[in-house]
């Protein structure tokens, strides 16, 4: 019997600024298109076990959404625009973002298939060969129908196929009205309000486990101790900063505070965290173990640096990474990312016919169970739940309630969680001599660290934490939240020159304008070079859209 693990990873990074007004808006977009599917295909499965992860910076930013929808203060921009009376009294500025944003969509699945948002496309990339003046010729109506077609278009299959009201919109096509943009805004409203709720009475009936990351997506064996990028990567460029001030203590807030959270919002504390990234070192497990983790789980390149540094044989796969693993003296679990497994849905299947890309996983995970030589085999499958969704056609509706229903009749394969392999097995994991401190992008933190933007990232971060050190006790404590938000990884995620440029500098402006909130809340004068962006580019990847990434 081979045991699965299939574990979805829900992050979206804090698009807040200082000001609480979102900058970006993937949070409730993916929340209605995603989110809410993946719910959907595991309501449809009842035998369907899975873990579901959620980072606390996500959770918050939903429920910050659910009071929006409730009270009418709208604090995302575009989220304002599917509900503006007048569009046409735009001024030529918010037309261009209006404009930016939506065609902000994968148009090969989300708009190429509706003939009507399609035409929206054609008509502006024609009079914007006239340059801005160009815009001023799209009328209100125009960007009514752009809005509302944009939001159309980021809800989900399982979604439409439960809500006439939706289809009817869609079939409508053009001519949209106030009163049908705002029939859209309460569906949106609807669907991201009960999405939690709906992740937490499937937990309840114990079909789905609930874990967590760090509170606001810290890398924490960076935090701990920058040397730590240098055990897979000897010559990796350091910040100037030989430490990060105080790094144990933070290391401990974000995980108090991410069990503290998760317990408030799903009613009891999870068993086990998803690193943020896979990150992991021995003083980051050993922070999990002290705080009760009884599980966390990391990339495969981690095992490999591992279990080469012992001198172990690694010739044949399924004979080392079908088990967890155990650090001497440490109570957290480790479990390690079948890479291939994960990257095929994360990344191969979009193009396939989605029959055949069940039956090529079906025998991919029948192949393992062959070549496992334990009593007890696990294999865990950990991917994002958002992310690769919009490259498969219908949003993957097909794939997923296809894979579910293949799973739950395969002989042989056994879907659970984490927790409940533990509970049957506690004796499976293997004692590791030694953790070389990595993550799930290539078993190391060349993403985070290394890069010289990245590496002024950290310097100035390490500068705003040495401010909050001399502070009152006072000025800490209203600093806390913005201290816990610079030090989120997703801001040294996006630095650098190979990331598309419109993101780059989002990602940019937002990290220094909460450094000098940071610094202002602490009654200090922030650094001037907070006023100059700290990145000098951005180029490529996917234009005009988000970096794609397996788990984030």
């Amino acid at each position: 019997m081979l045991h699965l693990v299939l574990c979805w990873h829900f992050h979206q990074p804090d698009y807040r600024d200082a000001d609480g007004r979102y900058q970006l808006p993937w949070t409730y977009l993916h929340a209605v298109k995603d989110y809410a599917d993946m719910a959907a295909h595991l309501e449809a499965a009842p035998e369907m076990a899975c873990v579901v992860n959620f980072v606390p910076t996500l959770t918050a930013q939903i429920e910050d959404y659910a009071r929006q929808f409730a009270s009418g203060d709208l604090r995302d921009p575009l989220l304002a625009s599917l509900v503006e009376p007048d569009l046409g009294r735009l001024d030529r500025a918010a037309r261009q973002d209006l404009l930016a944003q939506c065609f902000k969509v994968n148009h090969p699945t989300m708009l190429e298939p509706f003939p009507a948002y399609r035409r929206l496309y054609t008509l502006w990339k024609t009079v914007a060969e006239s340059g801005d003046a160009g815009l001023d010729y799209l009328s209100g109506q125009y960007l009514a129908d752009l809005v509302t077609w944009y939001h159309l278009a980021w809800t989900g299959e399982a979604l439409r196929r439960t809500r006439p009201d939706l289809m009817e919109l869609m079939h409508k096509g053009e001519g949209y009205t106030l009163a049908d943009r705002r029939a859209l805004f309460d569906l949106y409203g609807e669907t991201l309000t009960d999405l939690l709720p709906r992740y937490r009475r499937l937990a309840e009936k114990g079909q789905i486990e609930l874990s967590t990351t760090p509170h606001s997506h810290p890398i924490l064996p960076l935090l701990l101790d920058f040397k730590t990028a240098r055990e897979a990567r000897p010559d990796l460029p350091l910040p100037a900063a030989p430490a990060y001030p105080g790094g144990a203590a933070r290391a401990r807030a974000h995980v108090e505070a991410a069990l503290a959270d998760h317990a408030d919002r799903f009613g009891k504390p999870p068993c086990g965290v998803w690193p943020a990234e896979g990150g992991v070192s021995d003083g980051a497990l050993r922070v999990l173990g002290q705080a009760g983790v009884q599980w966390a789980a990391t990339g495969e390149g981690v095992l490999r640096h591992s279990l080469a540094a012992a001198g172990a044989d690694l010739s044949q796969k399924a004979a080392w990474s079908t088990t967890p693993y155990r650090l001497p003296g440490c109570e957290t679990a480790l479990f390690f990312r079948d890479d291939h497994l994960s990257d095929l849905i994360g990344f191969e299947y979009k193009g396939w016919f989605g029959a055949d890309a069940i039956r090529h996983f079906v025998h991919a995970l029948d192949e393992v169970r062959r070549h496992a030589p334990g009593p007890n085999p696990v294999v865990s499958v950990i991917l994002d739940g958002e992310n690769a969704w919009e490259y498969y056609p219908y949003n993957g509706f097909f794939f997923l309630s296809g894979l579910y229903e293949a799973l739950q009749a395969m002989p042989g394969i056994r879907a659970t969680t984490f927790r409940d392999y533990l509970e049957l097995y506690p004796d499976a994991p293997r004692p590791l001599e030694r953790l070389v401190a990595g993550s799930w992008v290539y078993g190391d933190f060349t993403t985070w660290m290394g890069d010289p933007a990245k590496n002024r990232g950290w310097d100035w971060l390490v500068a705003a934490k040495q401010a909050f050190d001399a502070a009152p006790a006072e000025r800490q404590a209203a600093a806390e939240p913005l201290l816990r938000s610079c030090e989120s990884s997703d801001w040294f995620w996006w630095f650098g020159d190979y990331n598309p440029a419109d993101a780059v500098q989002s990602f940019d402006r937002v990290y220094r304008q909460k450094l000098k909130r940071l610094y202002e809340t602490l009654a200090v004068t922030p650094p001037a070079y907070l006023d100059r962006p700290l990145c000098h580019g951005g180029g490529g990847m996917e234009a005009g859209g988000v970096m794609r990434r397996g788990v984030s």
